[in-house]
């Protein structure tokens, strides 16, 4: 395996995970500020990782592999938490771990067919959402009289909304190959 600084970023994404899990309980506003910083933290190295492949010409199969998981870890992780402790309802982490897991499973079914199936626009702005969202959700308190976690909950719902989007998309692009019964 190529071990390029992309695929650190990305592995670090990984196991930043239980670290952030551990400070998400934190009590009260050190908590909040220190979760939040992590998992923002570690979004940005999903935007990272990306550009320095593809800049530096070391896009990596095992980079292509590990980079949809670690996001996926990094978000359910995140989402599990908030839901947990009542700073999130249950539906919408329902409807974005539920759409992951399944165009998930859809891109590797078409993979094996040897179909690409390319990120769209739509699904790279729900992901961008959804990492701001959480980072507002995790934040959990007051900037400047405006109320982060208000924020977050807002950004958590059109998130939700194209999450399901770009979900329905995938499908619908993926239709005919779904269809063929060879």
């Amino acid at each position: 395996m190529n071990w390029t600084i992309s695929n650190q970023l990305t592995m670090s994404r990984v196991l930043i995970i239980p670290i952030f899990i551990l400070v998400f309980y934190i009590p009260d506003h050190l908590g909040y500020y220190l979760s939040s910083s992590l998992f923002a933290l570690a979004a940005m190295t999903d935007w990272l990782d990306g550009y320095l492949a593809r800049s530096r010409g070391e896009e990596t199969p095992f980079g292509r592999f590990l980079d949809p998981v670690a996001d996926k870890l990094l978000v359910a992780s995140a989402l599990v938490l908030l839901v947990s402790s009542h700073q999130a309802p249950a539906v919408l982490g329902i409807i974005i771990i539920g759409r992951e897991i399944t165009i998930g499973a859809l891109r590797e079914w078409l993979a094996q067919r040897s179909t690409v199936v390319h990120v769209s626009q739509i699904a790279k702005w729900k992901t961008a959402i959804q990492m701001l969202s959480i980072a507002a959700l995790l934040l959990h308190v007051e900037i400047l009289g405006i109320s982060m976690h208000e924020v977050g909950f807002v950004l958590l719902w059109i998130a939700a909304a194209l999450t399901l989007w770009s979900g329905y998309e995938y499908i619908r692009d993926a239709w005919p190959e779904l269809m063929d019964q060879e």
